[in-house]
């Protein structure tokens, strides 16, 4: 026997949910958001992809190279992020810090997937492989900044 009730509410949900998202894309504050968090990301794509270059210069494996370069690049991507892109965002330094810090390690740890996929399995180079998980990363990386990293605390 089907649940009619959780049915409806389902079918319910939906149009709300589609509405919510076409009413969110439509404020212009928002595209001005994603275009700081891109500016902020391209900085941080940068500080990256130099520190792992010169990791693998000083002959540090690509996988402890992409660490060393998470580490500092996450701090240059915290500070501008806060300061700048999420600035209105209502909340405690340490809370934002530490959701901060948890999206970045989840994204850092698909991007790390990727980079040994294609290092490993595709043959691709070294830095060209960074170059390539680090952008597939970002729009993940955006949204859960937006939708849970920078958002005030609850309660």
């Amino acid at each position: 026997m089907v649940d009619d009730s959780s049915s409806a509410s389902l079918s319910q949900a939906q149009p709300a949910t589609a509405s919510l998202v076409w009413r969110e894309l439509r404020r212009a504050s928002n595209w001005a958001q994603l275009i700081r968090f891109g500016l902020v990301g391209a900085s941080g794509y940068v500080v990256n992809l130099a520190v792992f270059w010169l990791a693998l210069r000083a002959k540090v494996d690509y996988r402890g190279a992409a660490a060393a370069a998470f580490v500092v690049a996450l701090a240059n991507n915290f500070v501008w992020n806060r300061l700048w892109t999420f600035r209105d965002a209502p909340g405690r330094l340490e809370g934002q810090a530490f959701r901060f810090v948890v999206v970045s390690t989840g994204a850092f740890l698909v991007s790390l997937a990727i980079l040994s996929v294609l290092v490993r399995d595709a043959g691709v180079p070294e830095l060209l492989a960074q170059a390539v998980a680090l952008i597939a990363v970002t729009p993940l990386s955006f949204l859960a900044n937006k939708l849970w990293g920078f958002r005030a605390a609850q309660g």
